[in-house]
């Protein structure tokens, strides 16, 4: 999968592969649907941080649902 290139299909599963990563509980909580291409980039900076490392405090992982919160798209 080539992750340089902003797509529906790359957002879809960078989300999924993030919440894996970090045993999201609440499934619903991360939706693809909450993002669009235009936070790309950032959500790209998240996905490869969380993809670096194999443990997570809770303050960090805290930090990165906060984050994601920021990137979510206004309804």
């Amino acid at each position: 999968m080539n992750l340089s290139q902003k797509s529906t299909e790359n957002v879809d599963f960078m989300i999924e592969k993030i919440k894996e990563k970090l045993k999201v509980l609440n499934i619903g909580a991360i939706k693809s649907s909450h993002f669009d291409e235009e936070m790309y980039e950032e959500l790209k900076d998240i996905y490869d941080l969380v993809m670096k490392k194999n443990h997570f405090s809770p303050n960090e992982m805290q930090a990165i649902a906060e984050e994601l919160g920021n990137l979510r798209k206004n309804k």
